[in-house]
């Protein structure tokens, strides 16, 4: 199974810069270690605000108790709080492979981003329309994907009776990646939510662990 977690830590008053570094050293040490052994697969910072200290991760693991373990065992736990959702397969989700490499034609490296899509479909829409939507999206989804666009696609636990879906782009800015969902033959039929994603220090997708994380992927797909 693969989840996403937000992870926001909270340093408590008083605690030294000392103490604070050294926890950070532990973690990133760990970090690694949960990476070669599969169950870190990503890791990203989302928008922050001043004073701000949150991580964005997905995880593999065989089931919700196993993460937790996980989770548990990291040593910013002290501080910190895990929101966890559960992924599951997107009939849309590309091959594994899709993970390496930059989008043809970027010319330059290109930014991620996490989209949510909740359903929105206008009252009185024909079936006939959702049902041709609903194809095209499949045709589409994929060309992004061949392109390096679309890098993976789940779905959401449910809200409110409707199943939202997730998906992580590559496009070379904010406006870049709207005119992408523009592009989605659904696009009149949900609301878009994202999210854009910079760099952490202890991401296991840095320069030279692309194949690590290809396989952890494949395995997590079973």
């Amino acid at each position: 199974m693969e989840y996403l977690v937000t992870m926001t830590t909270h340093v408590p008053d008083g605690t030294s810069a000392e103490a604070v570094d050294g926890v950070r050293a532990r973690e990133s040490a760990h970090t690694r270690e949960l990476a070669a052994q599969g169950y870190v697969l990503r890791l990203w910072r989302p928008p922050l605000g001043p004073g701000e200290w949150r991580t964005l991760g997905l995880f593999a693991a065989a089931d919700a108790a196993e993460l937790e373990r996980v989770l548990a065992a990291m040593p910013l736990r002290v501080w910190r709080t895990d929101e966890v959702k559960e992924l599951k397969p997107h009939r849309n989700d590309p091959a594994p492979g899709a993970w390496a490499g930059q989008p043809a034609g970027s010319g330059k490296t290109t930014a991620e981003f996490l989209v949510t899509f909740t359903p929105a479909v206008p009252a009185g829409t024909p079936e006939r329309d959702l049902a041709k939507a609903t194809d095209g999206e499949a045709e589409r989804t994929g060309e992004l994907a061949r392109e390096g666009r679309l890098v993976r696609l789940w779905v959401l636990p449910a809200e409110h009776g409707v199943l939202p879906a997730l998906g992580l782009w590559r496009a070379g800015d904010e406006a870049a990646m709207q005119s992408i969902l523009e592009s989605l033959p659904q696009y009149p039929y949900f609301t878009a939510e994202t999210t854009t994603l910079t760099a952490h220090p202890s991401d296991p997708a840095a320069p030279g662990s692309r194949s690590i994380v290809q396989e952890r992927i494949e395995e997590a797909r079973g």
